[in-house]
């Protein structure tokens, strides 16, 4: 099953964002964008179409000048002129990379690559700044069970604000709780999409606006409810965050790593 992946964000609250493409931060070694493939192609999906925009000279040397020495184990020998890798990473990827332009949004990074994905009457999507220990296969099996057309991860949002009960005519506060402590749920990508998802959606559309409301009127929209972990890296903070995970040796969202022990 191909896999799209957005990889067009300025990452304008992080630093560096004008030379580094959001996608590229590096988690350790590697940028977050090669987490979440990695992510995929754990569970079997290895056909990836990147959306690139935002310096995307930088994905594309990254891919064409990939080094597998930085995360696998490996054998050097004949006075360092020889490698034997032990593992390897992307040996059995295939790689598309689409330019769909600086100023696109999430909707007509899709459309533009429609075209690669004729024959595909599912396929999988999401943005590249997200992480997630989802278990990816349960997802796409609650997706086939009720049969429509798109399926999206329904997280509680990994923010510090609280959310506020208030009387409006007295202005008295009748409660605040941490806001993820209460139901509310906010897209966290992970998408499952059939094709017909192209019928729904117009030029110039954000995915998630006009399209997601038309499916949602036709009640075409499902949403997966999942409370495991999900984190996204909007800010400098979250990077921090989640390096501080990654270097302890238990990123929840390495799946593969797990599964190998």
């Amino acid at each position: 099953m191909k896999v799209v992946l957005f990889c067009g964000g300025q990452g304008l609250r992080m630093r560096d964002a004008e030379n580094v493409p959001k996608p590229m931060v590096h988690i350790g070694a590697r940028p977050l964008l090669w987490h979440v493939m990695k992510y995929y192609a754990h569970y079997g999906h290895k056909d990836f179409i990147l959306c690139l925009g935002h310096r995307a000279d930088v994905i594309k040397n990254y891919f064409l000048s990939y080094n597998e020495c930085l995360s696998n184990d490996f054998v050097l020998s004949g006075g360092a002129r020889n490698v034997e890798l032990l593992a390897s990473d992307i040996q059995d990827w295939r790689i598309t990379f689409v330019d769909a332009g600086i100023n696109a949004n999430i909707g007509q990074r899709l459309r533009a690559v429609e075209k690669h994905l004729q024959g595909e009457s599912v396929f999988l999507a999401n943005y590249s700044d997200g992480l997630s220990d989802l278990p990816l296969d349960e997802q796409l099996a609650h997706f086939h069970q009720h049969g429509k057309i798109a399926s999206f991860l329904c997280v509680r949002p990994n923010l510090s604000y609280h959310v506020v009960t208030l009387d409006r005519a007295t202005s008295l506060v009748s409660d605040i709780q941490p806001i993820d402590n209460g139901d509310i749920r906010v897209n966290g990508g992970f998408f499952i999409l059939r094709r017909e998802i192209f019928e729904y959606m117009r030029e110039r559309e954000e995915l998630v606006e006009e399209p997601f409301h038309r499916l949602l009127r036709e009640q075409q929209l499902l949403g997966y409810e999942y409370n495991g972990f999900w984190a996204c890296m909007d800010t400098f903070k979250d990077k921090q965050h989640l390096e501080r995970l990654y270097e302890s040796g238990t990123a929840p969202w390495e799946v593969w790593r797990r599964h190998a022990h």
